[in-house]
C-alpha cells in the first residue's frame, strides 16, 4: 500500500476509534509506536495521520508528553448567564454531577459579608464534580445561606441543576452572577478529582449569585480544566 494510502486508511482508523469512544475527551493516545504495531503501518505514516486530526481540532499534541484527544469545551455565551447544565444541554451533551460533600456548616467571616448574614450563621456548602457525558470538567462548590436553602439540606443534587433546585425548591431565581476568573495550577487533591497531572493549568470562576432586587444567595466558585473552558464576554470601549 502507497504510504498516502496508508496514511488515509490509518486517519480513517483513528477518527473510528474517537468516534466509538475508544479514545475518551482529554485522553492520552498510546504512544506513536504502539499506534504504529497496532495498525501494521510506520511511524511516519501514524504521525501523518495525527498531525490531520490535530489540524482538525480533534487531538492535541503536548510537547513532552504525547498526543492528546481534544477535551469538550465548555465556553459562556456573552453577557448570559447559564447554569452548566444548561451549557451542556445546548451542546447536545448530558449534565453530570457527583456529590463529594453536602452538610451544614457556620459561615467564614468573608462568606457571611458577601451574603449579608450574621457572622457564622448556617449555610449549606455542596461540592460536586461536574461533566458532561461522563467527561469530569470541574470542581463546583458553592454555598447558600441556611436560611432561605433548608430546602436543599436533604436533596439528592446528583445530575440536577442546582440553580433549578434553588428555584422550583425554596422559591429563589438568581438573576444575576458577578462573575470574576483567575487562573491557577492544580495541587495534588483537585488534579485528583479533575483527572489531570499536578501543576496542570485551571480557570477559577468565583462568583455570587443575586436574585430580584440584589440579595446575594450564592457563593460559587468552580475550578475548570484549563483545556475544558472557555470565558466570553462582551467589552465596551467608553466614549
Amino acid at each position: 500500500m502507497r504510504e498516502s494510502g496508508a496514511s488515509m486508511q490509518t486517519y480513517r482508523q483513528l477518527v473510528d476509534a474517537l468516534r466509538h469512544g475508544v479514545f475518551a475527551p482529554g485522553a492520552r493516545l498510546p504512544a506513536e509506536r504502539v499506534l504504529a504495531a497496532r495498525f501494521g503501518v510506520s511511524r511516519v505514516t501514524v504521525r501523518n495521520a495525527l498531525r490531520r486530526l490535530a489540524e482538525e481540532g480533534r487531538l492535541e499534541s503536548v510537547l513532552g508528553s504525547g498526543w492528546f484527544v481534544a477535551p469538550q469545551v465548555v465556553g459562556e455565551p456573552p453577557s448570559v448567564l447559564q447554569t452548566f447544565s444548561e451549557m451542556a444541554r445546548a451542546r447536545g451533551l448530558r449534565p453530570t454531577a457527583r456529590v463529594l460533600a453536602q452538610h451544614v456548616r457556620p459561615a467564614t467571616l468573608g462568606e457571611a459579608d458577601q451574603l449579608g448574614t450574621a457572622p457564622a450563621a448556617e449555610v449549606l456548602e455542596v461540592v460536586r464534580l461536574r461533566g458532561m457525558d461522563e467527561t469530569v470538567i470541574c470542581l463546583d462548590e458553592s454555598v447558600l445561606p441556611l436560611a432561605v436553602a433548608a430546602g436543599l439540606v436533604d436533596v439528592d443534587l446528583t445530575d440536577r441543576s442546582l440553580y433549578a433546585e434553588l428555584e422550583e425548591r425554596c422559591g429563589l431565581r438568581i438573576e444575576r452572577s458577578a462573575y470574576a476568573v483567575r487562573a491557577e495550577v492544580a495541587d495534588a487533591t483537585l488534579a485528583g478529582q479533575l483527572g489531570v497531572e499536578v501543576g496542570w493549568p485551571v480557570l477559577v470562576g468565583a462568583e455570587v449569585g443575586y436574585v430580584e432586587g440584589g440579595r446575594p444567595v450564592l457563593l460559587g466558585t468552580t475550578h475548570y480544566r484549563g483545556d475544558s473552558y472557555r470565558f466570553q464576554a462582551d467589552l465596551f470601549r467608553p466614549r
